[in-house]
């Protein structure tokens, strides 16, 4: 019996073929919505997935300001920003932040469900609310 050794696929950046997912959020839980355009944003959902390449998809998340939260969580949830400098932590709970920048809580939902560094910031680029 003779054995036959497969190969490893290596995908290059020649090999992905990008597409366009458009997510409708009105009613849908935050979370959810941000879970699944992640998922499609990092290109898990192919079998050319690659860790350290772009192999996701386009994504368009429309109606993005009438997303929903659970339970107390619309007057509770605190979103923070820190300068850096002595004293200088900012906060806002979500209901002032969709009243001040609508789409701006899905971004960070999604942007927190992105890996850091140069490939997450290339594959945040992929993604548009409207």
């Amino acid at each position: 019996m003779k054995l036959v050794k497969s190969k490893t696929y290596n995908v290059t950046p020649k090999d992905i073929n990008k597409k366009w997912y458009l997510i409708d959020a009105k009613g849908k839980t935050l979370g959810k919505v941000a879970v699944k355009a992640a998922y499609i944003l990092r290109g898990k959902h192919q079998p050319l997935y690659t860790t350290n390449l772009d192999t996701g998809d386009n994504v368009i998340i429309i109606n993005a300001n009438q997303v929903k939260m659970t339970g107390r969580k619309y007057n509770d949830k605190m979103y923070y920003n820190y300068s850096g400098y002595p004293s200088g932590l900012k906060s806002i709970n979500y209901a002032k932040l969709v009243a001040k920048k609508t789409y701006q809580t899905v971004e960070l939902a999604i942007k927190g469900m992105l890996p850091k560094g140069p490939l997450g910031r290339q594959l945040f680029r992929n993604f548009t609310s409207l």
